[in-house]
């Protein structure tokens, strides 16, 4: 691979070979990583994982680890194109630790003469400074409203595999999300990814819905029961605007493949939409969600990648098939977040009560998240996407099975509950909202919980709404109905009158800075 004219840009990855002898990231060594999740509830043991990445090119055998100074004998042979191998701590005490990590590896050269012992502490990439692992031990489970189930609606796995990107498996996705307190996991692997094949990721496949299946089938084949979190098969679809230009839309367990190739970036700059949001609909009876749909980008990912911004037109709310909710909350409140919040809003009061949806877009990035700066020269290290951190907290619909527990959550309870109007997004605090008649009038309990895990009191709680006007139309704006500042318990319930208002709609904020923010409560609900 090079830039000589004629060929095609790719990304950089360490272990690729190129033509001009000048990529600092080479290394003929796999990549190596320490990774854990950020937060194990109470019960769970602590466990880490060494992440190895093409070992069949490059056999190496890993043979231990040290852990703050303990010693653990692994002798590991990896030899495999992408493992996650687990180191179990032992029983560590509620509050957050810092794990340094550090790796013996040794590997013989390609040509056999020699063997090479590699020392490296969390990660093997050139570069790229070490960082420890930072872990949080819960002494108390997450808050959570009763009668709702927790999930990620929007994460990585293996399948999404490319030049730059990967994911975990979904086995160690289900163990991460039974270590983080989730009840359920969407995993949105790249629709262009399943059109390419595992062994060539610049290599097009026969046909993509084969390995979309085989998703489908690896999940099936997870274990289930107690305690054990549901896994879906989803897909981010690259999809067509009103413009003509690519926006990322997540599809919860579609039937079937859905193809959306338009800024994959095998293509340099032949990146038009596969379909439109609206052929795309009609394709599926998915629930589909607007994923990170005013996140900021730069002209190169505009121009080479085609990309674009949704609209008001691109969510379809006259069709049949209609857009169910914007993700705007994409692992961080960032200014996406702010612009998506902010649009949702400004939908709200159109009359579209469109859900609310958070994810963290994790590429199996469980503690914090590293990826290629510049192609072919530096690497970055962030923690804005971890998996499970932003978590859409979702109310079961009793309607669809009675005295249904969390060892029977299901699809079919998952799309129900998601018909419905009531969810939270949150990184801690829960948040929701129920119907009730307070002294004889119409009106709205929310509810407020924290832990001390999580911060305690809250900073604010404040109730949202917007009013009808005169002329029967809705206000321009919301306003503030009703506000809890400084010192509010951690656990509040906050009764609001809808009187002439709408809807109503609840945001929080902890005295450590994780914040919740709920669904809007028709009046008419």
């Amino acid at each position: 691979m090079s830039f000589w004219p004629g060929e095609k840009l790719r990304y950089a990855e360490t272990h690729f070979k190129f033509r001009l002898p000048w990529s600092l990231l080479y290394r003929p060594w796999p990549e190596i990583i320490v990774d854990a999740p950020f937060q194990f509830i109470p019960g769970e043991e602590p466990t880490l994982w060494i992440v190895v990445r093409d070992a069949h090119r490059f056999p190496t055998l890993i043979e231990k680890a040290e852990i703050n100074g303990k010693n653990f004998d692994l002798n590991i042979q990896a030899e495999e194109q992408f493992s996650f191998y687990p180191i179990k701590l032992g029983h560590l005490e509620a509050g957050v630790h810092e794990l340094n990590c550090r790796i013996y590896a040794k590997r013989t050269s390609e040509d056999g003469k020699s063997c090479a012992t590699k020392i490296f502490n969390r990660w093997n990439y050139p570069g790229l400074k070490p960082k420890p692992l930072k872990i949080h031990i819960l002494a108390e489970q997450p808050p959570k409203a009763p009668g709702f189930v927790a999930g990620e609606m929007h994460c990585h796995t293996r399948f999404s595999c490319d030049h730059v990107e990967h994911g975990a498996s979904p086995a160690v996705l289900q163990q991460a999300a039974k270590a983080v307190g989730l009840d359920f996991v969407s995993c949105t692997d790249h629709a262009y990814d399943f059109a390419f094949t595992e062994e060539d990721y610049t290599k097009e496949a026969p046909s993509p819905a084969p390995r979309f299946q085989a998703l489908r089938d690896e999940i099936a084949s997870l274990p289930a029961g107690e305690g054990m979190p549901l896994l879906l098969a989803g897909e981010e679809v690259s999809a067509g605007n009103s413009k003509g230009e690519n926006v990322h839309m997540l599809a919860f367990a579609p039937d079937s493949y859905l193809p959306g190739l338009g800024d994959c970036g095998r293509n340099w700059l032949e990146n038009k939409p596969t379909f439109k949001i609206p052929k795309l609909l009609e394709m599926t009876e998915a629930h589909c969600f607007a994923a990170h749909p005013m996140q900021p980008m730069g002209l190169l990912e505009k121009f080479i990648f085609r990309r674009g911004y949704w609209s008001h037109k691109d969510l379809n709310l006259e069709a049949r098939h209609k857009i169910r909710g914007i993700q705007f909350w994409n692992g961080i409140r960032d200014e996406g977040f702010k612009l998506g919040r902010q649009w949702w809003i400004e939908e709200l009061g159109k009359g579209n009560y469109l859900l609310p949806i958070g994810g963290n877009d994790a590429h199996g990035d469980l503690n914090d998240t590293t990826s290629v700066a510049t192609p072919l020269f530096t690497l970055r290290h962030t923690r804005d996407h971890i998996f499970g951190k932003v978590r859409t907290v979702v109310k079961e619909d009793p309607r669809s099975e009675p005295g249904m527990t969390k060892t029977q959550l299901t699809r079919e309870a998952l799309n129900a509950a998601f018909a419905g109007d009531n969810c939270y997004i949150t990184d801690g605090p829960a948040l929701w909202w129920e119907r009730a008649e307070i002294h004889g009038s119409k009106g709205i309990i929310f509810h407020a919980r924290n832990t001390a895990d999580f911060g305690g009191g809250f900073r604010y709680i404040r109730i949202f709404g917007r009013r009808y006007l005169s002329n029967g139309k809705l206000s321009p704006n919301e306003e503030i109905c009703k506000e809890s500042l400084v010192a509010a318990r951690a656990n509040s319930d906050i009764e609001v009158y809808f009187d002439n208002f709408a809807y109503l709609r609840a945001e929080c904020e902890t005295a450590t800075g994780k914040f919740a923010l709920t669904s809007a409560a028709r009046a008419e609900g």
